[in-house]
């Protein structure tokens, strides 16, 4: 039975990211978090520790508003604490913070400083002044593709500078992220891209050579006040390789760093940073650093392993802006190991022999979770859905393991 409290997250979202959200938030106060998303994805289906509702191009500026200030009315006599599952409904809450403010705790940073951390030029101005490593990049138009020369070496990394429209426009072998080995390949990848719809920009990155495992994720919240209290740091196992998936893990170890994530503490402080963010860094085994590759405003789409390891993320939050109870400052250093993939995948697939036996070792102590499969929201429905859904895992991993160029 739901216990009664006085505030109700509403998470934008249907996904992967949004059932693990829903399920810390009901192991941390036994309640069921409001979820609003343009479909409902299998990850949120059939579950009892949810509401669901559908809003249909929920997404979009022109429905977005209005909507969420109709569910808030429908919901008078609750303090609701509004949270976004992906990018898209980050940027949306952050460009219309001051009008929701007044239906909804909105625990995000100003548009102003969104768009400085958004942008080539700003990312790379703020972790110039932290001394942090990143590729070197760039950025590729419509207009100049095919006579553009990226200024360092190939192969190259491509990916949308606007990803929240790229998925709504359709073209052969679509991805989030792909690899040229060179010129040509580079041409062939944006004439397909520039055949589209899609007229934004596209960032170029220098390629950081190594597999998945040299890869982290670090997720860190930053209470109201401006400063940091909760730092998790992950060691992928291994990466989806769906052509919407790369870039988002089927497994994660958690692991330590106080260097890096210290560095990471001063930076969110530095600037003024308040709210859930999330880090991707590569080791490059040249220099012995971490290149920042990727930071987003909001918490990962694996960050249920930081409540997986027995630090409840959401707790952190809701504590702070709801029931105005201190944290600490803590840096996550228990091990455990998160995964969304079926053992026998990601011992198939993964690379790094000392992490494969770091993980068997921790499913033998119990040391593991999987978000989706959750012994207190399972039903029939919902078990074969997911099961399914898993061996469907077998199928895509065969198709598309490292498959970043134009081929489907």
């Amino acid at each position: 039975m739901e216990k009664e409290q006085a505030f109700l997250p509403v998470l934008l979202g249907s996904g992967m990211n949004a059932y693990g959200m829903a399920r810390a938030f009901f192991e941390a106060y036994g309640l069921k978090p409001l979820v609003l998303g343009n479909s409902q994805l299998p990850a949120t289906q059939d579950s009892r520790i949810l509401t669901f509702y559908r809003i249909d191009k929920l997404n979009s500026q022109e429905v977005f508003l209005p909507e969420l200030e109709k569910v808030a009315a429908q919901i008078p006599n609750r303090k609701l604490l509004l949270l976004a599952c992906g990018d898209d409904y980050a940027q949306l809450i952050i460009r219309n913070k001051e009008k929701l403010e007044k239906h909804f705790t909105v625990p995000y940073i100003s548009k102003a400083l969104m768009e400085e951390l958004l942008s080539v030029e700003g990312f790379q101005r703020h972790w110039d002044k932290y001394n942090f490593s990143y590729p070197t990049s760039t950025t590729v138009s419509i207009h100049n593709f095919e006579h553009f020369t990226p200024p360092f070496d190939y192969p190259i990394i491509m990916k949308p500078a606007n990803l929240l429209t790229f998925w709504d426009y359709a073209f052969p072998a679509r991805k989030k992220v792909f690899i040229a080995q060179d010129h040509a390949e580079q041409t062939a990848i944006l004439k397909a891209i520039y055949s589209s719809t899609y007229q934004d920009e596209m960032i170029v990155q220098q390629y950081i050579p190594g597999d998945d495992t040299n890869l982290r994720v670090l997720d860190a919240y930053v209470d109201k006040n401006g400063k940091a209290k909760l730092l998790a740091l992950g060691n992928p196992m291994l990466q989806e390789h769906l052509p919407e998936g790369i870039g988002s893990y089927g497994a994660i170890i958690t692991t330590y760093d106080q260097e890096l994530m210290d560095g990471v503490r001063y930076f969110l402080e530095g600037i003024g940073y308040t709210g859930l963010a999330s880090f991707t860094f590569k080791y490059d085994s040249r220099d012995g650093q971490y290149k920042l590759l990727k930071m987003s405003i909001r918490n990962s789409r694996s960050s249920y392993f930081v409540t997986a390891s027995g630090h409840n993320l959401m707790q952190y939050i809701a504590d702070d802006h709801m029931l105005h109870i201190h944290h600490s400052l803590t840096y996550v250093q228990d091990k455990h190991l998160w995964m969304i993939l079926p053992k026998n995948i990601l011992f198939k697939y993964a690379s790094n022999e000392k992490l494969k036996i770091e993980a068997k070792s921790l499913i033998r102590q119990g040391k593991f979770t999987n978000s989706l499969f959750y012994e207190q929201d399972m039903n029939p429905k919902r078990w074969t859905k997911l099961t399914l859904n898993r061996l469907g895992y077998y199928r895509s991993y065969k198709k598309h393991i490292n498959n970043k160029d134009l081929s489907e």
